[in-house]
Formats: structure tokens, C-alpha cells, sequence
């Protein structure tokens, strides 16, 4: 009997991720993180985009 691994759902995207996922450029995620359509966390140096944030951007498409 193997115990099966659920793989752990990301709940923050690195701008490079969110461009992933969203199918847009790095650039374009960076462009609109800037220009605040995407809201992010800010630890230190490190950007963040909840995943809730993601959604609600491709909902108002």
C-alpha cells in the first residue's frame, strides 16, 4: 500500500508563475503589477501575486 503525495495548491505566484499560468509575457504581468491591475505582496525584494488576485483578473476580462 503506497501513500499517495497530493501536491501542495500554491496560494502566491512569483510575477514569472502568474505569466505562466495566465499565458501572458513576463513583461506584461510586471506591466500590470505596476500599473495596478495586479495587485502583490512585497516581502523584501520578493513580488507576490495571490492566486485570488489571478482569478478575479481573468473574471474581469
Amino acid at each position: 500500500m503506497s501513500t499517495a503525495v497530493r501536491p501542495v495548491e500554491p496560494l502566491l505566484y512569483t510575477p514569472e508563475e502568474a505569466a505562466e499560468a495566465l499565458r501572458l509575457g513576463r513583461s506584461t504581468v510586471y506591466e500590470l503589477m505596476a500599473d495596478g491591475v495586479l495587485a502583490f505582496v512585497k516581502q523584501g525584494r520578493c513580488r507576490r501575486i495571490k492566486v485570488a488576485v489571478l482569478k478575479a483578473y481573468v473574471e474581469s476580462l
